[in-house]
């Protein structure tokens, strides 16, 4: 299959840093922690504690482009190959999403034609979707993005139809709010160790925990959640 460089959504797994990402109005969205396979994962500046979870899904974008000359048979051989991907995405466990300003939503069937537009080469036309997967617990990076890779492979494309693979993948974290009382246990029971290591009359004073959860990609397929938080010990 040809494969193109295609931006997704922000950073791909090509990146050599980390990139932090603040939640805002995501209790229940699913947002894209977008990061890379580092060498070293963690950025420089983040509190101690952190909750490490894994990703709840990966995602990479597809382009299903057409050149066949006659437009109205360019438009129907584009159609039935994304009917194709649509049908068979479900029992491949792959779900097609859209995404804007890094929310992940499931792609309506109903906006088929809307996505079909014009491409800068002539007697072309090209639709962009995004490809999802769930992260399972035996998933490795290899397992999870061939699952993705497969399914566009076995898809049947139509006429002069091809499907092009994004070569960047991303994370995706569902309602990252809801760690946000784990997160503050884990801070608590740290702070109240870390006082207790400087003896009796010592105490913890943790500014912060208002802020909202935010989170780095701290593996292939592991998220660290955390808030930042500022911790001093007086007596």
């Amino acid at each position: 299959m040809k494969s193109i460089p295609m931006a997704v959504i922000a950073a791909g797994l090509l990146l050599t840093s980390g990139v932090v990402a603040f939640a805002q109005d995501t209790e229940v969205g699913e947002v894209v922690v977008t990061g890379s396979r580092m060498q070293d994962y963690e950025p420089t500046e983040t509190p101690a504690i952190v909750l490490k979870k894994r990703a709840d899904n990966i995602i990479t974008n597809i382009e299903v482009t057409c050149d066949t000359r006659d437009l109205t048979q360019r438009r129907q051989e584009l159609k039935a190959t994304l009917q194709a991907l649509i049908k068979a995405a479900g029992p491949a466990g792959i779900e097609l999403a859209v995404e804007n300003d890094d929310i992940v939503r499931k792609f309506d069937v109903n906006d088929l034609d809307s996505i079909i537009r014009a491409a800068t080469k002539v007697d072309t036309s090209t639709a962009t979707l995004t490809l999802k997967t769930r992260v399972l617990p035996t998933d490795t990076f290899e397992s999870v993005t061939g699952r993705i890779e497969a399914f566009v492979d076995k898809t049947p494309k139509v006429g002069r139809t091809e499907v092009l693979m994004s070569d960047d993948w991303d994370l995706t974290l569902v309602g990252p709010g809801q760690y946000r009382d784990a997160i503050i246990a884990l801070v608590a029971a740290d702070a109240n160790k870390t006082a207790a290591a400087f003896g009796a009359g010592y105490s913890a004073n943790i500014d912060g925990l208002t802020l909202p959860v935010t989170w780095y990609q701290s593996g292939p397929l592991e998220l660290a959640l955390y808030i930042p938080y500022r911790q001093s010990i007086h007596r």
